[in-house]
């Protein structure tokens, strides 16, 4: 939101206060508290009839500074939260007084106040470089002419910085220059809006900021005052944390490790998802011709999705079967899984009037009702829909219930639609302030459903296909881009939100291949084809037509299949990073950024990505195949052809369908499968590690399906030859080195240097 009109006025009706100087301090062994007042005082007579905006200084984990500033602090507090894991822990903070300067430091980072200059903070790392500032305008508060009270922060942009992240945005990669709302919206992946709102933002300085609030939060960046970022909120009191590095992934695991890491996905979720699509029609005969279809053309099929009509329409959501349609739904299921497929359902948080469970959630009080006591309705989406209350532990159990009587069908997974569009003129069940649960709404929606899989199924079985999110919501995994068109643009602005994602700390993230709005061009289909397979999850849906193979050509039936096989054959690599993404918050898909932090060509890139460390990913978005990327120092070797390109350096490469830039970095250890029918095969069983330059001393491991190491490979260089050593296994292995031979072994493998 913007309160200024130029530099030197402000808008029409709106009266800003900003923090001057400092009139008091309290400082404890780990947190200090000042007392800034609004204006200059000269003698007590300015004390009078004047505000003091009250500025405390903390820090809830190590390398983690919270700043939370308060104008009036009487506001009763309705929730809801984020819940913050390492809060309370122990910080390691230290405060240190030194004439007017107070700081605080924990682990890298210190804020430092000097209370006798202007007001301002200053936040430094660990050599004592400046990373961000508040400065002479950047604490405040605004009055708007509707009668709004609003805090705000401004945080100082160096020359050159850039500033990613804020959730799943399709606005460009780089948020320089953008006025960015955090709130939840259904609004494609062509527009400013956003299903998955974060008020989190990394900074190619090597710190992030986290604003703690779960309702708006209203963004400038470089937008109102072009050397600030500024975010405000319409309340009495605003937090932030600024998060230290000095690496993004630093930076990554620092925040996740407050907000939550992801789950680990199971290994079978890895592989290709089918669905019926949106509006089109289908049954048990459909269903299965579609999965003779892609085993007819050996395509390697591991999840059929069910999307919205598997229920009757204006029904949404009953959670029972159309008996006109699927009149046998547990003997269909049982065909199905026979056939070794997982199968998943759709679902979203809302009751339909003509739903049985409308009147029953209404009798029970499980739908949210208006200030007057009715249960807020509307007709958009589905006739007369309400809404889940999941503020209510009743409501909760009560939809668990529902969706168990799925799972005992023999359904593994759902599809968390929808969650976007919740009204802020409704009383919820706990209390909560309606503004500030319009974005975490969906926050209690998945992990409702997301805890009733880890029941059922078991730890490290449960996977959601989601779509709405907020900060928090990476530990429920997987989600995915929301309704794009069939198009080479919506394809990249796909990405361009998953990039953003990655930056906001989410492990995992797939998207429609071929597009979801329209049907695409077989170009684009089989463009999207090799994008959505080296993708964290791989899922082929559409909304007025099919997506499969065959109706876009023998070529993009090659194309599926080729794709497919390939990203099996990656399963120990692409599991390796699942895990390092439970562990660190590393995200699987990961922009250039976070890899190459000190390299300046890789701060704006929007195009490619690295697929776990070591596969630089770079999508065709044209038909006739021609592409423009990056790569980075060294020698990199394409994964397909073996061709060498050596960077830093600008490429343009022409490719067919049945290729793109897969390339493999210098020093990598990639470990192959040998199964390319599932992802969830033996990584062991035939395991070839491919070897590029550079590899000497590198240690890759390869886990079980569960997460845990399996095996782990060391390379070694002997003179003209690289030795390779395992532990945790006597299992026979291949090595191939790039360029050079190969050789076989058990225990240890050694290969001549070309």
């Amino acid at each position: 939101m913007k309160f200024t009109d130029g530099f030197w006025l402000m808008r029409d009706g709106v009266h800003a206060s900003y923090a001057t100087e400092v009139r008091d301090l309290h400082v404890s062994d780990d947190h200090f508290t000042a007392y800034a007042a609004v204006k200059h005082v000269e003698h007590r007579g300015h004390t009078l009839n004047s505000p003091l905006i009250t500025v405390e200084c903390f820090s809830p984990a190590e390398g983690v500074i919270g700043v939370r500033t308060t104008h009036h602090a009487g506001k009763a507090h309705h929730g809801p939260d984020f819940v913050l894991h390492d809060a309370g822990r122990g910080s390691g903070a230290r405060t240190r007084r030194e004439g007017s300067v107070t700081e605080l430091t924990s682990g890298p980072l210190t804020v430092r106040l000097d209370s006798d200059g202007p007001w301002g903070l200053a936040f430094l790392d660990a050599d004592g470089r400046r990373l961000t500032a508040v400065e002479a305008k950047g604490t405040a508060f605004a009055r708007t002419p509707d009668g709004g009270h609003h805090m705000v922060t401004q945080l100082a942009l160096g020359v050159g910085e850039y500033i990613y992240g804020l959730g799943e945005r399709f606005t460009p990669y780089v948020k320089n220059g953008q006025s960015v709302d955090i709130w939840q919206a259904d609004g494609g992946t062509s527009s400013e809006q956003a299903y998955k709102n974060v008020p989190f933002h990394l900074s190619s300085r090597g710190y992030g900021v986290f604003v703690n609030h779960p309702g708006k939060v209203s963004y400038e960046i470089g937008s109102e005052s072009v050397g600030q970022v500024q975010f405000s909120v319409e309340d009495q009191s605003i937090e932030f944390y600024v998060i230290a590095g000095p690496t993004p992934k630093d930076v990554l695991a620092r925040y996740t490790a407050l907000t939550g890491r992801p789950a680990l996905p199971p290994a079978w979720s890895f592989g290709l998802w089918l669905t019926t699509s949106f509006c089109t029609s289908y049954d048990e005969e459909t269903v299965t011709s579609f999965v003779d279809g892609m085993a007819e053309r050996n395509i390697p099929l591991s999840v059929f999705h069910f999307d919205c009509f598997w229920m009757r329409e204006y029904q949404w959501s009953d959670f029972q079967w159309d008996p006109r349609t699927f009149p046998d739904p547990e003997g269909m299921l049982a065909r199905l899984k026979e056939r070794g497929l997982r199968i998943s359902m759709w679902i979203n948080p809302y009751i339909a009037q003509k739903s049985a469970l409308f009147a029953e959630g209404a009798h029970h009080g499980y739908l949210v009702r208006n200030p007057r006591g009715d249960i807020w309705q509307w007709d958009l989406w589905q006739a007369g829909m309400a809404l889940v209350d999941f503020t209510n532990p009743a409501a909760r159990a009560w939809f668990q219930g529902k969706l168990k009587t799925l799972l005992d069908q023999g359904v593994d997974c759902f599809k968390t639609d929808f969650g976007e569009r919740v009204p802020t003129d409704v009383v919820w069940h706990d209390g909560s302030d309606p503004e500030r649960m319009h974005n975490y709404y969906t926050q209690l929606y998945n992990a409702c459903v997301f805890e009733l899989l880890e029941k059922e199924r078991g730890e490290g079985e449960a996977v959601l296909f989601a779509r709405s999110a907020t900060a928090g919501g990476q530990q429920f995994p997987v989600h995915w881009g929301g309704d794009c068109f069939a198009s080479f643009n919506a394809m990249a602005e796909s990405l361009r939100g998953g990039l953003s994602l990655s930056l906001s700390g989410f492990g995992f993230w797939s998207h429609d291949i071929g597009g979801f709005e329209g049907t695409p061009d077989p170009e684009v289909f089989k463009r999207w084809l090799a994008f959505g397979l080296l993708s964290s999850h791989s899922r082929l849906h559409g909304n007025m037509s099919y997506r499969v193979p065959w109706e876009f050509g023998d070529e993009a039936v090659e194309v599926a299949r080729q794709f497919t096989e390939l990203k099996h054959r990656l399963m120990p690599y692409l599991y390796g990073a699942a895990v390092e993404a439970r562990r660190s918050g590393t995200p699987l898909m990961r922009p250039m950024l976070l890899e190459f932090p000190d390299d300046p060509g890789c701060r704006t890139l929007d195009r490619q990505y690295m697929l776990g460390p070591d596969l630089l990913v770079a999508p065709v978005f044209t038909a006739d195949g021609d592409v423009e990327f990056y790569v980075p120092e060294g020698t990199w070797t394409h994964l397909l052809t073996g061709v060498t390109v050596t960077g830093p350096a600008w490429r343009r490469e022409r490719h067919g369908f049945d290729s793109l830039p897969l390339y493999v970095r210098p020093g990598a250890v990639l470990p192959l499968g040998a199964d390319d029918q599932r992802p969830d095969g033996d990584w062991l069983d035939g395991l070839t590690l491919l070897v590029a330059p550079g590899a000497e001393g590198r240690t890759v491991t390869v886990p079980d399906h569960g997460g845990a190491p399996a095996a782990a490979y060391t390379v070694v260089r002997e003179g003209s030859a690289l030795r390779v050593s395992a532990s945790g296994t006597d299992r026979p292995f291949r090595v191939r080195v790039v360029g050079g031979g190969s050789a076989r072994g058990s225990g240890e493998a050694t290969v001549p240097l070309p």
